[in-house]
């Protein structure tokens, strides 16, 4: 077999928010396990920037744009022949944070617009794609949630509520999709460093201190090695589910 058909039979994935953090590692890990695709960001790579693994492309899209969702995704349609796995990645954190009482209609929209609506139309476009090709891969569409989904973290507000809605977009799509063999996850990161947790770091040291049963920081490798399992398919019976990222933190704990 040619190099050239080894190259095209690679599954092909859509990374959103790929250029840094938890995305890029997402694109690196699964480069490195044989996938080529799409790196799909806000912002375009400037010439500083690491280059993308081989077989990788960069497209730009904000993805609170839904309306540009479809032309981009085609084109990714158009250069790949396909898509096999989605990761929904992109997202944006409250900064500073605010307290309930004082989230601003504005602030709010606009964590929702990229959080839970672009997420949400997104999948529905590449599902859409999906649903009517084929493919010799396993086919999934994987969404980064957050820890704040579970836990009421009233001065983020508006970044839980898009979170918590990530689990259920994820259940409905797995319901609707399960009969084309499409699996749906959600994987739910803890404390992960990276350069958006930063600031925050000093603060959150003591907390992973002391309620992280593994005592330590999550890395963006960690959540990296997570997706590619699922994109993979080495849970081939799951779908619909939360898959925690977060170093036991769910644990109970009496002290």
């Amino acid at each position: 077999m040619s190099a050239e058909v080894v190259s095209t039979d690679r599954p092909v994935a859509v990374v959103t928010g790929g250029l840094r953090g938890i995305g890029r590692a997402i694109v690196d890990e699964l480069s490195t396990n044989g996938f080529r695709g799409a790196c799909v960001d806000l912002i375009a790579p400037g010439a500083d920037d690491v280059p993308l693994p081989e077989g990788f492309r960069f497209y730009q899209l904000d993805i609170a744009a839904v309306h540009d969702h479809g032309s981009v995704v085609d084109r990714i349609v158009a250069d790949f022949g396909r898509i096999d796995t989605l990761v929904n990645n992109a997202g944006i954190a409250v900064r500073p944070p605010t307290d309930i009482l004082d989230v601003a209609p504005e602030d709010f929209d606009r964590s929702l617009n990229v959080n839970l609506r672009g997420t949400f139309f997104l999948s529905q476009n590449v599902a859409r794609h999906m649903v009517g090709a084929q493919s010799p891969h396993y086919r999934s569409i994987v969404s980064i949630a957050s820890m704040a989904a579970h836990i009421a973290s009233y001065d983020r507000a508006q970044y839980a509520i898009g979170k918590a809605a990530v689990g259920k977009i994820t259940q409905l799509f797995a319901a609707r999709l399960a009969v084309d063999d499409i699996h749906v996850h959600e994987v739910r990161p803890g404390f992960i460093r990276t350069p958006m947790t930063a600031a925050a770091a000093p603060r959150i040291d003591d907390l992973v201190a002391n309620s992280v049963p593994l005592r330590r920081w999550g890395t963006p490798e960690d959540v990296a090695r997570t997706v590619t399992t699922l994109a993979t398919g080495l849970l081939p019976y799951t779908t619909g589910e939360s898959i925690w990222v977060a170093g036991g933190v769910t644990i109970p704990q009496v002290r």
